[in-house]
């Protein structure tokens, strides 16, 4: 009887360490400074939250390192929240990944990737309409043939081949992908060193700036809420960290290299990330950083010449496109988990038998994350998500206490440093940040809940209807 294929372990440790990077470096560094300065005021303040966002991601990062290292298999947080809650709580967690957080973030990177190639080459712009789709409706009544229109305009489809593209890459082969990948983050290291190093060097800039505080018409929120605010945006853009936990069942000796990349991974792109923010405030006050959303283009121009918005929306376009390629890479390892457990799809559980890939999973996932590239509602989406997203690191991390009561004896290659002390920090802090977004961005909250409470009746469905993988 012919074996079922199976994934195959082709991801070095330099690998990993560079998908992570680039799971996380992808446009929120270019977008978020003008948030993050608006809510902390201070030259100081502005840069210390990037430190302050990369050490509470690390003490999240101790605790997923040990449970990775416990269950290096594909579906990562998925696996861990699933082995000490059960399987309905993991369903929830991968039901939100799929629906919002992972194909969301891909059309989101597909938008900007098409967004910034429409600068470089006008001819590709969202000003070009391809086709025009007319939906009927009602209005006062009366049925209306065009009341609802989608524009399909150019930059839809180079989103839409952008997604493609990748998620076919990634169906032919890991190696592929993770080639492709490794020479976009290459690409995006040497974009941002350029930027950091000339910038500091011949750029227009004043050290002044570091010692002026926002100017306001009306005071800001207190400090506490001012950096609890702050970091929904760090955390953004420090959130894709995780994804190398859900390609744990093709990473080589998984039980020393996911640790390993999950620490230095992080630790290279906190680095990045203050150097960055550090020449965005070189080149402008904080007052202008925080009147600017496009900040690094703002930051450029400042600095050097117009000229330097093409090359910069260049950079943006790489980087977005690595981004997105290794989002697409990882997600699908998650519903190809689910759909082992028979709480999903039974076709995404099984494996290309030419390329080891769970290529259904990516097709399902490239599809999804197209229809909402041409929905266009995927940023409010990503906006609601990010609650959810801290608080299932925050469950994740507390998982952690569980699964040393309730598997005193697993073997465990790699122990959480720290503990018990960094990770019932995180889970503290966690709820703090939880109950401050709570407060001030309730509509956001309550839509995170509603999107994973939307999955309990498919998990009922495909509990009752589970059957083993065929």
């Amino acid at each position: 009887m012919t074996q079922p294929a199976k994934l195959i372990r082709g991801l070095s440790l330099l690998d990993s360490i560079l998908l992570l990077a680039s799971g996380i470096i992808g446009s929120g560094i270019f977008l978020t400074a003008a948030d993050v300065a608006s809510n902390t005021r201070r030259p100081l303040l502005f840069l210390s939250i990037w430190i302050i966002g990369m050490v509470i991601t690390m003490l999240a990062c101790f605790a997923f390192a040990e449970m990775g290292a416990m269950f290096p298999e594909a579906g990562g947080q998925y696996i861990y929240l699933r082995e000490a809650y059960g399987e309905f709580v993991a369903f929830l967690y991968g039901w939100m990944i799929f629906t919002v957080s992972v194909a969301g973030t891909i059309a989101a990177l597909g938008a900007g990737f098409a967004e910034y190639m429409g600068k470089l080459f006008p001819a590709l712009s969202a000003t070009h309409v391809s086709v025009v789709i007319r939906f009927p409706g009602l209005s006062a009544g009366h049925l209306v043939n065009d009341l609802y229109t989608l524009n399909i305009t150019r930059e839809h489809l180079v989103a839409l081949a952008a997604i493609a593209f990748l998620t076919m890459v990634n169906i032919v082969g890991l190696r592929k992908g993770a080639v492709l990948q490794n020479i976009a983050i290459w690409a995006k290291f040497a974009a941002i060193a350029a930027l950091v190093i000339v910038g500091f060097i011949l750029g227009k800039g004043s050290w002044g700036n570091y010692s002026m505080p926002l100017q306001a018409s009306s005071p800001g929120p207190s400090l506490m809420t001012g950096i609890g605010v702050a970091l929904i945006a760090v955390f953004w853009a420090y959130d894709g960290w995780v994804y190398i936990t859900w390609v744990a069942g093709e990473v080589k000796d998984p039980q020393r290299n996911l640790p390993r990349s999950m620490i230095l991974g992080l630790l290279i792109v906190g680095a990045l990330y203050l150097a960055i923010n550090a020449v965005y405030l070189y080149a402008m006050p904080l007052t202008d950083i925080a009147a600017n959303g496009a900040v690094a283009q703002a930051a450029a121009v400042s600095m050097f010449s117009e000229g330097a918005a093409r090359w910069l929306s260049l950079m943006i376009a790489v980087s977005c496109f690595g981004a997105m390629a290794t989002a697409i890479m990882c997600g699908a390892r998650v519903y190809y988990a689910m759909a082992e457990d028979g709480i999903f799809f039974r076709a995404l559980a099984k494996v290309n038998p030419r390329w080891h890939t769970p290529a259904r999973s990516l097709v399902l996932q490239g599809m999804w994350a197209g229809v909402l590239a041409l929905s266009g509602g995927y940023n409010a989406l990503l906006t609601y998500v990010m609650f959810m997203m801290v608080m299932s690191y925050t469950l994740t991390v507390a998982a952690l206490f569980v699964l040393r009561r309730k598997m005193p004896d697993a073997p465990r290659p790699y122990r959480c440093a720290g503990y018990p002390l960094l990770p019932a920090l995180y889970v503290l802090i966690g709820i703090a940040w939880s109950e401050n977004v709570i407060v001030q961005k309730s509509t956001e909250a309550l839509w995170g809940v509603v999107i994973v409470a939307v999955g309990i009746p498919f998990y009922i469905y495909w509990k009752r209807s589970k059957q083993p993988v065929a």
